[in-house]
């Protein structure tokens, strides 16, 4: 029997208000256990829908659970996509320039297939399955879509073994692989899956980025519910078509006709050869001041600001703007850590001349660190930029764990005792309809895979003991709830990969492939958890029964890091000089080989020489006490007012906002703020309806479009003749070079040295 509830037609009608006493109870206390700054405390509270308007925009507040779900149709759909999604994926992760097929191209791509198996395949049964159930149905394209993309971006430990192979000079066989691979990728779902009672049942925990996904598979499937709004004017499909051809189209001038469209860097372009100029307003290596770019995925890159709540966004730029705009040039122009010998912004690590670190020069024919070597060469250096991150995320390690305690302990606690049926949210109700996992599904999962970890590291000479491995797994489980409900309330994930390599740097000096194993299941175990949770959140709002979401995650992991070994070990079997840094057709592993620098760096060398006392960087272990402090001075000052704007500060968010810098950028932040305070403030306050109805839907259009369009540039102009169409005309003329010839481009430092002279 369908659940149905009746649409609103309006926000205000009286009959989806639920009644509250006038007393001094808080309507909203029963939806978040904690001062959730997303809640519209103006508004009323609705008994049949979500008491967010960002969900009620994007979800449909009805479920029909006749509905075919689990069929042989969204599993062949979602399996053929994750073979050929994955492979292509690791396939064009090792060459540059590279492609990525994401998940919103699997959501697109799916859906005309669906479309097609239903008008053209038989339908016959299949052990008692039918092959052509009638008409694709939204929840098969969910589950076709997450079993597609649940792992098709890359096993992070995929680099492992390319670093071993590559750098150690260790070629274990595949049994050690795959094991090492599903290990690393599946462990994280048990605890993803314990999780889920305190990530995905809790109304307050909105996970904004899937937001988009749903507000698109609405649209392809011409879905109506009370949330959309009742404005008049153009439907959702037909606006997003227009956006999403409109974005499509567009990209190809900042993407390949007219890049410099894309680093607008036009202050730099004025006064080309002026250092500081380049400094403040390039978009390279510069701070950024030049404040615009035309190009979607430069101010996607870090996530949709049409996703990010307007609050988070604030929170992330004001940290951007403190300690990237005023912190960073004081101590660089301060020549702190003698950064003026080096570009004030950069991903790269330097020796005392300026030049990029040799860790060649300080190695052992092991691989391990010779402190003569050392010492007779150079300390490394890092960018102004790159050191500040380092402390940011140290402090976002410690201000995660207050933040959490101080804010979300009553939340943990009320939701450790709250059955789903319970939960005060419509869509958490509809779902306590279908069979829930049971727990010792992920106790398995957990067991199984801790087994596949146990046995890759003790069998083959890894030089992991046993004990790393369980606090690998111990920081992970530690944060997955922390940095979960952050992520889930913010659109952040905060990372653990900088920790990682600082506990395993000083547990196990010179193992730089035990440090590259302690990193991968320390921080992938938590991510991977997360990704779980999110995926859940997903088929919560969609309405897909959690048993075929579970085991739709696992298939789609477990084949997905079979295919991309595969891959991976054909390319190095196949292709010459493959990871080469002269391959002749662009096979270089950019991505293999900052893994491989940071095994060395963090692993060889390890941070004792760069983080202890009296060592160059040791100041920045500090961040770790700041960000503990912060939280609890914030929650103090809220406690007292309570309705001031501190109840915005999250901490955390401003300490890992701008965790991507680097690689990213400048213009990755400036942009997107301003983008976010345009739709998620402006638009959102003064056009609300119009904002409910059209946000989440282009913001799909905007990335569809750019992610198709990517593609279909790397296919047909860039990989092609290794490159070299139009080398003499498009790529040459001046919109596409004016941005190369600067100063920001060319990484330039204010200081530098004379020849056989060094700084330090």
């Amino acid at each position: 029997m369908s659940i149905e509830r009746r649409s609103q037609s309006s926000l205000s009608d009286e009959k989806d208000v639920e009644k509250v006493p006038d007393t001094n109870v808080d309507p909203f206390a029963a939806i978040a256990d904690f001062d959730d700054p997303n809640i519209d405390k103006g508004a009323v509270v609705l008994e049949d829908d979500s008491p967010y308007p960002e969900v009620r925009s994007a979800v449909a507040n009805t479920d029909d659970p006749s509905m075919p779900v689990s069929t042989i149709r969204s599993w062949v759909i979602g399996l053929i996509f994750t073979i050929v999604i994955s492979g292509l994926n690791q396939f064009f992760y090792f060459r540059y320039p590279s492609v990525s097929i994401g998940n919103l191209v699997a959501q697109l791509l799916s859906f005309p297939v669906g479309r097609l198996w239903a008008r053209v395949v038989p339908n016959f049964s299949i052990f008692g399955h039918q092959l052509n159930p009638g008409r694709y149905t939204i929840k098969e394209h969910v589950l076709s879509t997450i079993i597609s993309t649940v792992a098709s971006g890359g096993a992070y430990a995929t680099d492992i073994i390319a670093v071993q192979r590559i750098s150690y000079n260790q070629t274990f066989n595949f049994g050690y692989q795959w094991m090492v691979v599903m290990s690393t990728q599946l462990i994280g779902f048990s605890i993803g899956g314990i999780g889920r009672r305190f990530l995905v049942q809790p109304p307050s925990m909105i996970w904004p980025a899937n937001l988009v996904n749903c507000a698109l598979f609405n649209t392809l499937h011409s879905q109506v519910y009370s949330g959309m709004g009742a404005r008049e004017g153009m439907g959702r499909e037909r606006f997003f078509t227009y956006a999403f051809l409109g974005s499509a189209v567009w990209y190809f001038f900042p993407g390949y006709i007219f890049q410099a469209l894309s680093v607008f860097s036009w202050v730099c372009w004025i006064a080309p050869n002026n250092i500081k100029i380049n400094q403040l307003f390039g978009y390279s290596s510069g701070m950024g001041m030049s404040l615009i770019t035309f190009d979607w995925s430069q101010i996607a890159y870090i996530g949709s600001p049409l996703a990010t709540p307007w609050w988070a966004e604030a929170n992330i730029f004001v940290g951007f703007i403190f300690f990237f705009w005023l912190l960073t040039p004081v101590l660089y122009y301060s020549n702190t850590w003698y950064s003026q010998y080096m570009p004030i912004s950069s991903r790269g690590s330097f020796d005392n001349t300026g030049a990029a670190y040799d860790v060649s020069r300080i190695l052992n024919d092991d691989s391990t660190i010779n402190l003569e070597k050392y010492h007779s060469y150079s300390p490394l250096f890092l960018s102004t930029t790159f050191a500040i991150s380092y402390g940011l995320s140290f402090a976002s390690v410690t201000a995660t764990l207050t933040h959490t305690f101080l804010y979300f302990r009553k939340q943990i606690w009320a939701q450790s005792r709250r059955a789903m049926h319970e939960q005060p949210d419509i869509h958490a109700r509809m779902m306590s309809v279908y069979p829930q996992v049971p727990e010792w599904w992920y106790l398995a999962i957990f067991l199984s895979m801790f087994v596949f970890g146990i046995v890759s590291i003790e069998v083959w000479p890894t030089q992991f003991p046993v004990w790393a491995f369980v606090l690998a797994l111990l920081i992970s489980f530690v944060y997955v709830i922390p940095i979960g409900m952050i992520q889930a309330i913010t659109n952040q994930q905060i990372g653990l990969n900088v920790i990682t390599e600082l506990v395993i740097g000083y547990a196990l000096p010179g193992r730089p492939v035990a440090m590259m194993m302690f990193k991968t299941w320390g921080y992938i175990t938590m991510a991977q958890a997360l990704t779980f949770t999110s995926d859940f959140k997903l088929g919560h709002y969609m309405k897909v029964p959690p048993r075929p979401m579970f085991w739709g995650q696992v298939v789609g992991t477990v084949i997905s890091g079979t295919v991309q070994l595969g891959v991976q070990a054909w390319m190095f079997t196949n292709i010459p000089d493959v990871c080469d840094s002269g391959q002749k057709d662009g096979f270089i592993c950019p991505g293999t080989e900052v893994f491989g620098t940071a095994s060395i760096i963090w692993g060889a060398i390890g941070p004792a020489l760069q983080f202890s006392k009296g060592q160059m960087y040791y100041g920045l272990t500090f961040f770790f006490l700041i960000g503990a402090a912060l939280p609890l001075f914030g929650y103090l000052i809220s406690l007292r007012w309570p309705n001031s704007v501190m109840r915005y500060i999250n901490f955390p968010v401003i300490f890992s906002g701008t965790g991507a810098i680097p690689p990213a950028t400048a213009v990755n932040y400036v942009p997107w703020a301003i983008v976010g305070f345009i739709f998620q403030f402006v638009i959102r306050r003064r056009h609300f309806s119009w904002w409910t109805k059209y946000n989440y839907v282009l913001s799909a259009a905007l990335d569809s479009g750019v992610a198709v369009s990517i593609i279909i540039i790397f296919f047909c102009l860039e990989y092609p003749m290794n490159g070299e169409i139009g080398i003499t005309t498009i790529q040459s003329w001046w919109g596409n070079t004016v941005f190369q010839n600067t100063g920001d481009w060319n990484d330039v430092s204010l200081k530098t040295v004379s020849d056989g002279e060094t700084f330090g």
